[in-house]
């Protein structure tokens, strides 16, 4: 199986740099091969605009689609978002590994979406959802919080995690054609000891130890 994951925090020591590290070292131990941006290091630049392309459609006005569908159909992305498309491209399954800042991606990731799920290339023209370019791949969240658990129920002062997740869910991965895999989540790892860190992170290799025969889940609507 391939693996790629894409790594979005400032800090390579903190919960989410294990959470990435413990994921490449299992799977690459399984014998699957692995592939990660490690988008702070790699000082992945959010912003998109002409830089995302080689090719010019339309000088006088940029229209990002225009410009994505021209430059799918001439070789015309700018050398890092190609690296970045083929590697999904050559992926069975992507991992998202990030804290949810303020409901949703940080502004590194989201703008790696934005750059890199190009229209043309990555989807359109009947090409989302069950007929998505990616359709056959699988793509899972895995994230921390802020807040405890009891914050992101039904009735949480945060609402249902579920609710907060499907727009990333459905209208980012299963928009491209993901399956989308049950995310991995934990709660508030800043409040919780040592131990119960490093029980989370054995239970996450678990789980990715057993992967490739995991079923995609039914994102709800809310």
């Amino acid at each position: 199986m391939n693996t790629f994951i894409v790594f979005a925090h400032p800090e390579p020591k903190s919960f989410n740099g294990a959470l990435f590290e413990t994921a490449a070292h299992v799977l690459a131990a399984a014998g699957h091969a692995v592939v990660t941006s490690d988008l702070y290091r790699m000082g992945f630049n959010p912003v998109s605009d002409r830089r995302n392309f080689t090719t010019v459609k339309e000088p006088e006005f940029l229209k990002l689609q225009i410009e994505e569908t021209h430059a799918s159909e001439h070789d015309g992305f700018a050398p890092e978002i190609e690296a970045e498309i083929r590697k999904i491209e050559a992926c069975d399954l992507m991992i998202l590994q990030f804290p949810l800042w303020w409901f949703g991606l940080p502004a590194i990731l989201k703008g790696w979406v934005d750059r890199v799920l190009a229209m043309g290339r990555t989807y359109g023209y009947g090409n989302i959802y069950a007929t998505g370019k990616f359709r056959g791949k699988r793509a899972l969240l895995s994230l921390t919080t802020g807040g405890p658990a009891e914050a992101y129920r039904q009735g949480g002062f945060n609402g249902d995690i579920d609710a907060i997740l499907r727009p990333i869910q459905r209208g980012i991965l299963q928009f491209v054609g993901f399956d989308v895999l049950a995310p991995q989540i934990h709660f508030a790892p800043v409040r919780a000891s040592d131990a119960q860190r490093e029980t989370w992170l054995a239970n996450y290799a678990r789980r990715l130890s057993a992967i490739s025969g995991e079923a995609p889940i039914e994102v709800g609507d809310y």
